[in-house]
């Protein structure tokens, strides 16, 4: 979607923008969002506070993130969500649905699994666990996206991004809040020290969360899909399924191709790379679950809500590109406070304020982005385009975030936000770069504008 076309848009009135987020579509979405934030922080962020609290040292935390590659991997058998159907269920429920489906069953047994294994026993099988989530999460990620991008014109876009990415928010707040006033409710008075039985509970609530998403597969409708040319045979079907996605970007995108792409591999890096050591930092400076867990449902929840919608009106408004670079600036900035909240002490009314401000920023900025990426791909190749994409957010960021915890034990925590603020400084001139040297309306490459 170029500027032209977003702000275009000018002509719908406020109200009209505002509209848009009660229609089924977008409710559907925040939904569905729910069901697609719950996975990432139980096998990243929230997990690297109970390893933590079980006497797992930094560094390992650090590398244990590697498990979130699988996200950054899904483009590998996105072609096959595109295009395979699943036996029995793709009959009755159609492509897009039949895939989330799936991915959520593989989510929930991967959950419990985790509620069951013991860390401070033993590492393996949570870990294991742990990557059946990231799995079933990225597939889901895949299907999802698809879903969303089939599901609606582009002029909706924007709004169907911000009510999935408040969807997403919230579950990433039920899945750190939630998860910590579990167990802490379960553990009682003694709950700054390890409970195994707490932290069980809560992990078996987070599986069953996940009915959420289950519940809104089930009562929606499978978008029309894509007209695709019938396959003649096997290397035909290669092609058709792995080749000519990433053939037709290349194609409508041509030397931009390799800006986009830059752009993408880089725009979260810095909330990716320090949120890995978030939970550590809050275990080390002495804040208890239910300190954590107060704080971020409360302003988090006010925080992402304003963010994410705030964010997609005004992407609607003023243009995706804009709002990127706003997103992007205060992504960085954010993570200055971390550093001086790593040096002002334990304190939660300063606490308050740092993850309000944080959450606010990555509303705005995630808002944008998902919309930017929606804009990018051509809807035949949905799923797989939009899984290239949202993958090459995610493989720099969470290769470098596996040394996080080496950097901490090095550095200390102050330095270590500050260079996390400092890594979104190529960003901005990423950003200003793409923003510059955008397809013009009638260049094939926004032929997703088409559709």
């Amino acid at each position: 979607m170029t500027e032209k076309t977003v702000t275009d848009q000018t002509t719908f009135s406020w109200l009209a923008s505002w509209r848009v987020y009660v229609q089924p579509a977008s409710l559907r979405m925040l939904f569905l969002g729910f069901a697609a934030g719950l996975p990432l922080l139980l096998v990243l962020g929230t997990l690297s506070f109970r390893l933590r609290e079980a006497g797992i040292d930094r560094s390992t935390i650090g590398y244990l993130s590697w498990v979130g590659l699988a996200y950054g991997f899904k483009w590998v058998w996105a072609p096959l969500v595109d295009r395979m159907p699943i036996p029995f269920l793709t009959h009755r429920l159609g492509r897009r649905r039949s895939w989330l489906l799936l991915a959520q069953a593989m989510v929930m047994l991967g959950l419990v699994g985790m509620a069951l294994s013991d860390p401070s026993q033993t590492l393996g099988p949570v870990v294991w666990c742990a990557l059946l989530v990231a799995v079933g999460s990225a597939t889901q990620d895949i299907a999802l996206d698809a879903f969303r991008i089939e599901s609606a014109e582009p002029t909706q876009q924007a709004a169907l991004a911000a009510s999935y990415q408040t969807g997403y928010r919230l579950a990433m707040i039920w899945a750190g809040a939630g998860v910590l006033w579990v167990a802490a409710w379960v553990q009682g008075e003694n709950a700054s020290g390890y409970m195994h039985a707490a932290w069980q509970t809560a992990y078996l609530v987070m599986a069953a969360s996940m009915c959420v998403g289950v519940i809104t597969v089930l009562r929606s409708r499978e978008p029309k899909p894509a007209e695709l040319p019938p396959a003649k045979n096997v290397s035909e079907w290669l092609q058709g399924a792995l080749i000519e996605p990433f053939a037709d970007f290349l194609k409508r995108y041509k030397w931009q191709a390799a800006l986009i792409l830059s752009l993408i591999a880089v725009y979260r890096i810095s909330d990716v790379v320090m949120g890995i050591m978030a939970n550590p930092f809050y275990v080390d400076m002495g804040y208890t679950k239910a300190e954590v867990a107060s704080v971020t449902k409360v302003y988090g929840v006010i925080m992402t809500l304003l963010g994410a919608f705030v964010g997609g009106v005004m992407a609607m408004r003023w243009g995706v590109m804009r709002i990127l670079m706003l997103g992007a600036l205060l992504s960085a900035l954010s993570n200055l406070l971390f550093a001086w909240l790593a040096g002002h002490g334990h304190d939660v009314h300063a606490l308050i304020a740092v993850i309000s401000a944080d959450n606010l920023a990555s509303g705005i900025a995630s808002a944008a982005f998902i919309a930017y990426l929606s804009s990018l791909t051509n809807i035949q190749y949905s799923a797989t385009q939009y899984a290239l994409l949202s993958s090459m957010m995610l493989l720099l960021p969470k290769f470098i975030a596996g040394f996080s915890g080496d950097f901490v034990n090095a550095h200390g925590y102050a330095d270590f936000f500050n260079a996390t603020a400092m890594l979104g400084m190529p960003v901005l001139i990423l950003v200003a770069l793409a923003w510059h040297f955008q397809p013009p309306p009638e260049d094939p490459g926004v032929e997703f504008n088409k559709h």
